[in-house]
């Protein structure tokens, strides 16, 4: 039985989908007015994991996964206007910015992918909701708010009071409001910003409204699963379920995951703090080995924060590395179903089960590595590669993966005078790994080593092989 750590009840839970055989996952999405960074890449690729795991033969869930796209907010305006850009143009151009890096990071497209301008009519229907019960109230400026001491509720996710929340001024006082920590459900509209006609008068929604009514249009008013970064859990997650719930009096969700910081030193990483690598950069940095980017997020549990460091990541691609090495040197069998009786797979699933544990979970992908190193069992390697790829790992060919050719294509885009040594075409590696096989069998052992330290020069690690073979890959 699946458990999942559940933020809402503070405790391990078995899973217990609303409808068999289904699930309904909803995750918060990207405000889209820049490239993304590695603190969001780390959200998206646990849920990735989450969504992967329920569909997998061990599960076989039918998943619908909505994941949204924020395309109206503070930040895209603010960008737009220093870009002196309309902001379709910005959002269209960050959208298919955030699509290409995802597909780079090996996440699966989900299921729903809603833009927030789409859903504006909705938006306004469930704040005339909150309104007309109570729950809200117009204010002389024009804005909308949620009267947050309404609701009986409110804290309950984030094991807050209202005396405590209070106490901490985690709100900025606004004029307009009734309390510190009423938030804002509709703004009025400004000169040269975006609006929307509603009853109020001209304006757009506020950004906590937009994940309530998204989820509702496809998930309905009572779903399973939602998840988002832990810093999302107060106040946007706070404030949906105050919003879901005080419109409909019925639960919103059942199950509530939320994923730990990615830090750089003892901090989040964020644009706020101006402390972070956007996903993009770090991609491009491993060109070729972008899994490894991958199988760093996921190598750590999902509630532990991870630090980036260069050294941490470089580790996490020897690792990988190591199993694609082991896949190379033995080939897989046809037969690619997992039988989930058979022992490793069998702790596989234990630990996936376990509120996801994918440390214990890449435990199990290193010793079946040393089994196929050991044994050189096809059987072996065919599991080895079918558990990876649940997890998203292991599904290119071996021999192209470690001969990294995306990255020396890359190399020879640039001008020639700024080729670096780690451009070499793979027929120029094959023949001077030809030549120095030549030189050996004629015992000229100082050409051969000469090439040999060319070749590593040249980022190109040589491994000898029986037979007089020799596989190479690129460092």
């Amino acid at each position: 039985m699946l458990k999942i750590y559940n933020t809402l009840t503070r405790r391990k839970e078995e899973f217990r989908p609303l409808r068999q055989g289904e699930v309904s996952m909803y995750v918060c999405g990207l405000t889209v007015y820049d490239y993304f960074h590695m603190g969001n890449a780390r959200t998206l690729t646990v849920f990735d994991m989450v969504f992967r795991w329920l569909q997998s033969s061990a599960h076989g869930y039918k998943v619908d996964y909505v994941r949204n796209v924020t395309d109206i907010d503070d930040k895209i305006i603010q960008r737009a206007n220093e870009n002196g850009e309309p902001i379709n143009a910005l959002t269209s151009r960050m959208v298919e910015a955030m699509r290409a890096d995802t597909r780079r990071l090996g996440l699966l497209d989900p299921t729903y992918e809603p833009y927030a301008t789409a859903h504006v009519s909705g938006m306004v229907k469930m704040i005339a909701t909150l309104v007309d019960k109570g729950l809200a109230y117009p204010a002389p400026n024009g804005d909308v708010y949620y009267a947050v001491h309404k609701f009986p509720g409110y804290g309950k996710l984030s094991g807050k009071s209202l005396d405590d929340l209070r106490a901490g001024e985690r709100v900025e006082v606004e004029a307009a409001k009734r309390d510190p920590l009423d938030f804002v459900l509709w703004k009025a509209a400004k000169p040269g910003e975006p609006s929307w006609p509603s009853p109020w008068g001209a304006g757009r929604p506020g950004w906590h409204i937009e994940c309530s009514v998204m989820s509702e249009a496809l998930l309905g008013q009572h779903f399973d699963l939602h998840g988002g970064g832990e810093d999302l859990q107060f106040p946007h997650h706070e404030n949906e379920i105050a919003q879901s719930e005080g419109a409909h009096d019925h639960p919103f969700v059942n199950y509530w995951m939320h994923a730990a910081f990615l830090n750089m030193g003892n901090e989040k990483m964020s644009k706020s703090l101006g402390n972070f690598f956007t996903t993009r950069d770090v991609l491009d940095k491993y060109r070729g080995h972008e899994e490894a980017v991958r199988f760093f997020l996921l190598r750590g549990h999902y509630r532990s924060q991870l630090s980036y460091t260069e050294e941490v990541v470089n580790g996490a691609r020897k690792e990988l590395e190591s199993l694609y090495i082991a896949l190379r040197d033995t080939p897989s069998s046809d037969d690619s179903r997992i039988d989930w009786n058979e022992p490793h797979a069998a702790r596989f699933k234990a630990a996936m089960d376990d509120d996801f544990n994918t440390w214990e979970a890449f435990t199990v992908l290193t010793e079946l590595r040393q089994q196929v190193n050991k044994t050189k069992s096809p059987e072996v390697a065919s599991l080895l590669r079918a558990l990876g790829g649940i997890l998203g790992f292991l599904q290119s060919d071996p021999k192209a993966y470690l001969q990294n050719e995306a990255a020396a294509e890359s190399s020879q885009s640039v001008e020639a005078s700024s080729m670096d040594a780690t451009g070499y075409e793979k027929a120029k590696i094959e023949e001077l790994i030809a030549a120095r096989l030549t030189a050996r069998k004629e015992k000229n052992f100082a050409e051969a080593d000469r090439i040999r330290q060319e070749l590593d020069v040249a980022g190109i690690l040589l491994e000898d092989k029986p037979g007089n073979m020799t596989e190479w890959r690129r460092k």
